[in-house]
């Protein structure tokens, strides 16, 4: 276990080399959404920037951001372009997971190259995995792989044959066979393809209780969990995405202010812009309240109470469903100009694929709602439901 308790932070520099890469992933962007990958220089330049190694442990190379450090990076990388925000923040997230907590074996033999290993995969709907002598056979299928196209490594869910216990598997991409069907309504960039894996024998060491907060490396921002720590990724993504939609709608409307009969004139504009802006600095204030209240714990060596948990969830719910709002606002005002190919659409698109995602479900809604009125006592946060 990591005898590391505080939160390890780098400063602004791995921020300033991401908003430097805007200009060239605003360039390629609509390439990328054509070919449904990231494009080639992009990855270079994620990579040259050190930008894959953002949640790596110090101890194998990498920066280890603080939660709000890693949300301030992957903002202004959704700003950019969702799709390329969403790929970093999903292949960095497991990444860092597994230096954290796979074991010296596999983290040697996967951290050894010259640039950081990326990684894709799923953590839900579990595949079997059958013990065997050293490891276990895994087979199974799964949904929505995220960078699947530019990754070494698959981080898949499975539970334990004769146990169920729920365990993070790590193969390499050549025992992996892709099922190519990424043809979807928004973030299409990702190449977030379907997979299936046949009886492949994985390591003891390169698997990992899917529940476990105690690193081997690394300081206390593994000491949330794999759960927790992904809702970092898609708070931030949100943050980005929504700030986008709105300063879009800004540009649209100065682009035709003094012409006669324009949004830019419109009294009622005027007033639902406000309360658009509003909405969303509201929610992304509590995100950011949230989240800074789970940095002065896990730099007090604690880990978050229930409460804590609960915001995490609902701050990452009203986050979503209010860029979900704005979005409509956004694309309704853009009239014709929306209707047409081009960035507000593929904003407005990309929102609802983002908000479709697992972790800003109903579910988390309803429990956060039953946690917050009092009505869960003695019941603890396991993945997106309450238990006793």
């Amino acid at each position: 276990m990591s005898d590391t308790p505080r939160l390890h932070t780098a400063g602004n520099t791995l921020l300033e080399r991401a908003r430097a890469l805007r200009p060239l992933i605003e360039r390629d962007a609509d390439q990328a959404e054509e070919q449904g990958r990231l494009t080639t220089s992009v990855v270079d330049a994620l990579h040259e920037a050190g930008l894959f190694g953002i949640w790596v442990p110090v101890p194998l190379g990498g920066a280890e951001l603080s939660p709000t450090e890693l949300m301030a990076v992957f903002q202004e990388l959704s700003y950019a372009d969702p799709s390329t925000g969403w790929v970093v923040m999903a292949t960095t997230l497991e990444n860092g997971t597994a230096g954290a907590y796979l074991g010296d074996e596999a983290v040697e033999r996967i951290f050894k190259g010259p640039r950081m290993p990326l990684f894709a995969g799923q953590g839900t709907r579990p595949g079997i995995a059958v013990p065997e002598d050293g490891g276990f056979r895994l087979s199974g299928q799964w949904s929505f792989a995220s960078a699947m196209l530019h990754s070494q490594y698959v981080h898949s869910l499975g539970a334990v044959e004769g146990t169920d216990e729920a365990r993070i598997f790590i193969t390499p991409i050549d025992d992996v066979k892709p099922l190519g069907n990424w043809d979807v309504l928004g973030l299409r960039a990702t190449g977030s393809i379907d997979y299936s894996i046949d009886d492949v024998f994985v390591p003891e060491s390169q698997s990992h209780a899917f529940d476990t907060n105690e690193p081997l490396r690394g300081g206390a921002i593994y000491r949330l969990g794999l759960l927790d720590q992904a809702l970092i990724c898609h708070s931030a993504w949100a943050l980005g995405v929504g700030r986008r939609l709105l300063d879009e709608l800004s540009r649209y409307a100065l682009s035709r202010a003094g012409r006669p009969g324009q949004l830019a004139g419109s009294d009622a504009f005027h007033t639902d812009f406000a309360r658009a802006e509003a909405k969303f600095r509201a929610a992304a204030a509590l995100v950011r309240e949230t989240w800074d209240d789970v940095e002065r714990t896990l730099d007090s060596g604690r880990t978050l109470d229930v409460r804590q948990e609960t915001m995490v969830r609902l701050a990452l719910n009203h986050i979503t469903s209010t860029i979900t709002e704005v979005s409509h606002f956004v694309y309704a005002s853009g009239g014709t100009s929306a209707l047409r190919d081009g960035l507000i659409q593929r904003l407005f698109r990309d929102v609802h694929a983002g908000a479709a995602h697992i972790t800003s479900g109903p579910q988390s809604l309803r429990e956060c709602g039953r946690e917050l009125a009092g009505l869960a006592a003695g019941e603890s946060w396991v993945l997106f439901g309450l238990e006793p």
